[in-house]
């Protein structure tokens, strides 16, 4: 026998286990030379120059002992492989599958050396996690993941469903409510129920006054002391500026004082509707499987514990493709198929109106290409219906447009970029006018060409590094799916929404920035996630037998172990779970700890404060930054900027600390030093302290603060 065919044979669950084991010990210590951390910014790899100092030393030895003990295993399958690649994919895809590898394991640096040594890098250790986890699925023993396979298909006790059907499967109920906990739970201990993006302090504001009742706020008695990032500020009132649709959503959550919850359980019916969706256009087993992917996924937990829009712009757009994907298996469906479509785009037009937009178009495309049989009437006349639906519930955006406004076509964010930053700069297209001031994270003045490669770039690393969190990068089982050549009509779909999510961005001068992944590009997700499913599923009949495996059923041939001689092989199954399982107990803490908590520099000290401390009827000066220091403070204002409870000001300068004192006159003051002037924490510096005191002190004080 061979030396190949005898480390076929040593194949069994002990080998498989250590195989899978290292690729866990690779995945971390890989994660352990990423610098990502809380503050903004897109995650880099150690820069090369200091790999080799004495903290990262160990952590570079492990790599290459793991990549030497992974050469030695893969010397009797590099034949087989080489084969599998030629005959399966053919060099023209194989070369895409690999560009596409290595170009999407990092992200640009300022330094054209840096980036080209990290994405060498960053390449090789997605190659190793690779090639580690295919040498534990080749020592699996054929067939010992049959289990795996058919739970995918059905749960114990239920029969399969083929595509066009749609059910509640107990699968499919229990992941909901895994990601009900678990986004929980994230929102509770790693983001402290506290926002932390500029976006989510007015979200939250915003969502206060609408549980009140109110369309907006008095203005604050000293505006300069109470200023926020995206309020505007007229002369007797000031308001959140952003669409009302996610707002009204969380003002539930605030009534009854569980923001914080409102986006967990968002995150369940998502994790439902995607379940019905799927299961409507793929059979069963890509369906379960995509649940699983979606459920694990950090991008899409991650996104679930924060208060930003993108969860309710999810499950408005999965509602509206399930109503139409009702209609097209029978349009006769009903009424409610065409309300949940209509509602559904409505409100995505009044939450993301770009992405509503969007969605209205792929979706009127999706219902008229209907199975001809149904007739034309049959398929235009559902469309209609949501049509019409869908301007129905969009005409509130523009009502509240012409309240906030005084005009219906205008919206109040496109008013307030305008007057702030200048007419035309938060507008989509092309010209020098184009784009925010923001140098950190918009590297070209204006927007152009070279803008659109470099959010491209940005955002398809984020997708490969969130989606999944694999250390094989998130899109491997897609370039599978892409270089195999397993397409199918559904699938075209799936490609069609994604391409037009980043089209129509491509058109926007930001690329949404490091915030909780590609965030602009969110409604790409599902159709990911669809599409990993469909790329694993397709490997796994790949490596089934076929006529151009090489070696044909020997099991003492690695060729034919690659070729797995099962009709469905079910070890390609048992490696998606393991690296579900590495996501679920290694990259989501990593993620949560390393980055999220207290992200941005935001903390929610000021809430431990103020109760360690009966702040009451106090007035409490911030000193520090707008954002982070006062806007972490300033949440826990009352709306009504003259009740008993503790107010927060910004100690901005001396002249605006004496108009707010003389305003609180008759209130207790506390100073407060912000993060960015402690270096951790909020500390009290001052307090409590007659205003007038204070007052005198800052009447004889000239120029800004220190």
């Amino acid at each position: 026998m061979s030396l190949a065919g005898r480390a076929a044979v040593r194949t069994g669950w002990p080998a498989a286990s250590l195989w899978f084991l290292l690729a866990l010990a690779g995945h971390a210590v890989a994660l352990g030379l990423v610098r990502a951390g809380f503050m903004v910014g897109f995650q880099h790899y150690i820069p090369a120059d200091e790999l080799f100092t004495s903290p990262y030393v160990p952590a570079l030895a492990f790599l290459i002992l793991q990549a030497a003990a992974v050469g030695l295993g893969l010397r009797p399958w590099w034949p087989a492989v080489a084969r599998w690649m030629r005959t399966r994919m053919g060099a023209g895809r194989a070369i895409f599958v690999v560009a596409v590898f290595v170009i999407s394991s990092a992200t640009l640096s300022r330094e054209p050396w840096l980036y080209v040594a990290e994405l060498g890098l960053a390449a090789t250790i997605q190659l190793l996690a690779l090639a580690t986890i295919f040498l534990a699925v080749v020592a699996v023993p054929p067939g010992a993941g049959g289990a795996v396979t058919r739970w995918l298909a059905a749960a114990p006790g239920e029969a399969a469903a083929g595509p066009g059907s749609a059910r509640f499967d107990r699968f499919t109920l229990v992941a909901a409510l895994w990601t009900v906990l678990a986004c929980a739970a994230l929102a509770f201990f790693a983001y402290e129920r506290h926002p932390h993006v500029p976006d989510e302090v007015v979200y939250l504001l915003h969502a206060r006054y609408f549980a009140a009742g109110m369309l907006d706020l008095p203005l604050p008695p000293v505006p300069e002391a109470f200023e926020l990032d995206l309020m505007t500020y007229e002369a007797t009132r000031w308001y959140s500026p952003v669409p009302p649709g996610w707002p009204a959503f969380l003002a539930v959550g605030a009534f009854f004082g569980v923001p914080w919850l409102v986006n967990p359980l968002l995150n369940g019916l998502n994790v439902v509707l995607a379940g019905r969706l799927l299961q409507r256009v793929y059979d069963a087993r890509t369906a379960r499987l995509g649940v699983l992917l979606l459920a694990s996924s950090p991008w899409f937990l991650f996104m679930g514990m924060n208060f930003m829009t993108h969860t309710l712009t999810l499950c408005a757009a999965l509602a509206a493709a399930l109503g139409v994907a009702k209609l097209r298996a029978s349009p006769r469906a009903g009424a409610g198929a065409v309300l949940m479509a209509g509602a559904g785009i409505g409100l995505l037009g009044m939450i993301r109106p770009l992405e509503g937009l969007t969605i209205a178009v792929l979706l009127g495309f999706w219902g008229l290409a209907a199975p001809r049989r149904h007739g034309l009437i049959a398929r235009v006349g559902p469309v209609a219906a949501i049509a019409l639906v869908a301007v129905a519930v969009s005409s509130i955006q523009l009502s509240y447009n012409r309240t906030m406004t005084g005009q219906a076509t205008t919206f109040p964010l496109m008013a307030y970029t305008d007057s702030i930053y200048g007419v035309g700069t938060n507008a989509l297209g092309f010209g020098a006018n184009r784009g925010l001031g923001w140098p950190g994270l918009d590297p070209f003045p204006g927007h152009g060409f070279i803008d659109v490669l470099v959010n491209g770039n940005l955002n398809v690393f984020q997708v490969n590094t969130e989606l999944l969190g694999w250390a094989t990068g998130s899109l491997l089982p897609i370039l599978l799916l892409l270089g195999l050549g397993g397409l199918r009509r559904p699938d075209a779909w799936m490609l069609a929404v994604i391409a037009a999510i980043v089209g129509v961005h491509s058109f926007y001068w930001f690329s949404g920035g490091p915030d909780f992944g590609a965030r602009y590009w969110y409604l790409i997700l599902v159709p990911c996630i669809a599409l990993a499913a469909r790329g694993i599923d397709t490997l796994a009949r790949t490596t089934g037998p076929s006529g151009d495996a090489p070696g044909g059923r020997d099991r003492t041939d690695p060729s034919s172990s690659i070729a797995g001689g099962d009709a469905f092989d079910s070890r390609v199954h048992v490696a998606a779970l393991a690296l579900v399982a590495f996501t679920l107990t290694l990259f989501i803490p990593w993620r949560a700890t390393d980055k999220y908590h207290n992200y941005r520099n935001m903390r929610p000290d000021v809430r431990q404060l103020a109760a360690t401390h009966d702040f009451g009827h106090s007035l409490i000066l911030v000193r520090g930054n707008r954002h982070p220091d006062y806007a972490s403070a300033a949440i826990y204002n009352p709306l009504d900027l003259a009740s008993p409870e503790p107010i927060y000001a910004w100690d901005r300068s001396a002249e605006v600390r004496a108009r707010v004192l003389e305003v609180y006159a008759d209130r207790p003051v506390w100073v407060l030093d912000g993060p960015t002037r402690t270096g951790a924490g909020f500390r009290v510096v001052e307090g409590p302290l007659p205003a007038a005191d204070l007052l005198r002190a800052a009447r004889g004080r000239e120029g800004p603060r220190p």
